[in-house]
């Protein structure tokens, strides 16, 4: 057991990096295909789940974007984010702010509409029948061009007032921020709060450019931002909240061992980290799991513990008066 397994167990949490098409576990994906009668190359649930291992990020995009291929109907994506909203309250998640990939959806032929108004109405269902409070942001796939981002942005016209933010995710060396600098100008403009993952798999560089030149609200990952002492500065000074997920690190090879996590080294460095679990389908653990492993690897104390749980929700976009009233909560665990 996990030296802080109870203490983690009791803590309420916000999780901050969570693709829901990451949350695809092969059990519903068998049954999601079967359901929309798509062919998938498992023939058994022990082939699914024996695919569920990869070396690294393009592999693991590969599988996903596979998997994601049976999600059709607005039921289906209802489907996967209810059960991902279930497991999360079992790991005491109270708050959830989650990205969602529509080009990997629009373009192959599932509507805009159909994805988010399946994944709004259970977060609808979510935060009525949970009490978990949510946020949406909607992601670009940085492999894709700039000019699909506006295509986007302008096809989710309708839906603007339903997401808080914008993200950048997938394939991350050779696309750096700046590819989408005058897209997220725009997003800026148009009250769009902005995530981007950077440094997970790139460089530093790449960091700066989503913090100084895209001037990103939060940075996901950005573990390689301790690679750049100006950097650490900047992070500690701004208190720009990097979004860490330590299981995802492991399982995609960008470090060989928890123990080389720069977690602790960010915490004490006076950086606003937190602990989520990206796409914990596919990188063995939900967020309690990832909460235990890094602060076993690390030997973090249970007043580290306690503060990244504060952080998580110090880091959300939730107003003042909720992130006051979760962190009193905490206190009070």
């Amino acid at each position: 057991m996990a030296k802080h397994a109870e203490l983690i167990a009791s803590l309420p949490k916000a999780e901050l990096h969570l693709h829901i098409e990451g949350s695809f576990e092969p059990e519903m994906m068998m049954q999601i295909a079967e359901r929309n009668r798509v062919e998938i190359p498992f023939k058994t649930l022990e082939e699914a789940k024996a695919a569920y291992n990869f070396s690294n990020l393009q592999e693991f995009l590969d599988l996903y974007y596979q998997g994601m291929n049976v999600l059709r109907t607005e039921q289906d994506f209802h489907d996967l984010t209810w059960a991902y909203l279930k497991r999360a309250k079992l790991d005491n998640v109270q708050h959830v702010e989650m990205f969602y990939d529509p080009q990997a959806h629009t373009g192959r032929g599932v509507a805009f509409g159909t994805v988010t108004e399946g994944i709004l109405s259970a977060l609808k269902q979510g935060e009525k029948e949970l009490g978990i409070s949510s946020m949406l942001i909607m992601s670009f796939l940085r492999h894709l061009s700039e000019e699909d981002g506006f295509a986007l942005l302008e096809e989710s016209k309708p839906w603007h007032d339903k997401f808080v933010g914008v993200g950048l995710d997938s394939s991350e060396v050779g696309h750096p921020p700046l590819k989408f600098e005058r897209l997220f100008a725009r997003c800026r403009e148009l009250g769009f709060k902005l995530c981007l993952h950077a440094g997970e798999e790139g460089p530093p560089s790449y960091v700066r450019e989503a913090l100084l030149d895209i001037g990103a609200d939060r940075i996901d990952h950005g573990n390689r931002s301790m690679e750049d002492a100006g950097l650490i500065e900047i992070l500690r000074d701004t208190q720009t909240p990097l979004t860490n997920c330590p299981l995802s690190n492991l399982a995609l090879c960008v470090i060989d061992d928890l123990k080389q996590s720069p977690l602790k080294a960010q915490l004490e460095a006076g950086f606003l980290v937190t602990v989520n679990s990206d796409d914990p389908a596919y990188f063995g653990g939900y967020i309690n799991r990832n909460y235990e492993q890094i602060s076993d690897a690390l030997d973090l104390s249970a007043q580290q513990v306690v503060q990244l749980a504060k952080n998580s929700f110090t880091a959300s976009f939730l107003p003042e008066n909720k992130r006051s009233h979760f962190i009193q909560k905490i206190e009070n665990a």
